[in-house]
């Protein structure tokens, strides 16, 4: 069981705050809602987990704090702030100029991300002179210094590589120096070790924790592993279908989960010390947005739902006394299971 600050009854002053966010698409189906009025805050100094199958909404969240949906094919509704700055609205000029600055994000597959036309210390150096006004001497310094940081050997010489010179684990290090070198105030990592063997993961997730406290930057961390969430986590939100159902500390989470598909998720990690058994899986799969029901999303894949109840209507997500939050009809009458040892 993971150790971790519960969440604080009073908290710091946020990094980001979003409030009722909601994301449509144009698609075949008509204008489709992909993500529907979600909350989220990242208070400051903190990692927040976002969690869930592939579909619930994670990535469209994160870019839309970002800034980086479609012109165009995307509608974005709801509040999205961002040091007290609200960034639905703002012309593509000023979000520019936030993105890289206050706010970075490191995607899971680096060399999609990294030019192969451009040296890796050249593509640090542009962010440092589009950012800060460096010149170009200063900035290519700033990218070796960072590079040095990240765990790159012999910075200097390795800065003039281009990325297909580098292995899957070092990309991503490019890739964090990048987000880092104008020091952000919040990083958005998504799944950012999906693609890396276990040793690489853990020295990434190392190298995260020592340049969040380096550069006291709160980090939204978004995957659908859940082991890594518990090293990396003071508080999590557990995405389905567009919605948060449950927001929580980390400890609450794997101790005494509060929604049925957080149970689901923490059933399905797979344990070591049954070998030879059948893995758990939650049933069904996450619907397609333009097939979401109007009631709880997760009723027909919930082994608790009751008919008549959990399929009467919207379900709100409801704070708790315990500044915990869940998205579930059936709170207070569920003892679920958690992860205990």
């Amino acid at each position: 069981m993971p150790n971790h600050v519960a969440v604080q009854s009073t908290p710091p002053e946020d990094t980001l705050r979003i409030e009722n966010l909601s994301v449509e698409f144009h698609t075949d189906h008509g204008w489709t809602r992909v993500v529907d009025g979600v909350d989220l805050r990242v208070p400051a100094g903190t990692t927040v987990g976002l969690v869930g199958e592939s579909g619930s909404g994670k990535t469209v969240t994160s870019l839309a704090a970002m800034g980086l949906l479609p012109q165009g094919n995307a509608r974005v509704s709801g509040s999205i702030q961002l040091l007290g700055r609200e960034l639905v609205g703002l012309p593509e000029t000023e979000l520019a100029d936030v993105r890289g600055a206050d706010v970075s994000m490191v995607f899971q597959e680096p060399r999609r991300s990294l030019s192969p036309a451009f040296t890796v210390g050249d593509q640090i150096a542009e962010v440092v002179r589009r950012h800060e006004g460096a010149s170009r001497k200063e900035s290519v310094r700033r990218a070796v210094e960072m590079l040095d940081r990240v765990g790159i050997a012999d910075a200097a010489r390795r800065s003039r590589a281009y990325p297909h010179e580098f292995s899957g684990g070092m990309c991503q290090r490019v890739m964090l120096a990048i987000a880092m070198v104008c020091k952000p105030k919040l990083l958005i990592a998504d799944e950012p070790t999906t693609a890396l063997d276990v040793t690489v993961q853990k020295e990434m997730l190392r190298l995260m924790k020592e340049l969040q406290n380096e550069f006291d930057v709160s980090i939204l961390f978004i995957t659908h592993d859940l082991g890594v969430v518990s090293e990396m986590c003071d508080v999590v939100n557990v995405m389905y279908a567009g919605q948060v159902v449950e927001s929580t500390g980390i400890d609450d989470l794997f101790e005494n989960p509060l929604h049925p598909y957080a149970e689901g998720l923490l059933d399905a990690i797979p344990d070591p010390r049954a070998q030879g058994t059948r893995l758990k899986a939650i049933p069904g799969a996450v619907p397609a947005p333009w097939d979401w029901p109007v009631s709880c999303r997760f009723h027909d894949r919930c082994a608790y739902a009751v008919e008549g109840r959990c399929n009467n209507g919207p379900v709100p997500l409801e704070m708790r006394p315990d500044n915990r939050a869940v998205r579930c009809i059936r709170d207070g009458e569920l003892e679920l299971r958690g992860i205990a040892g």
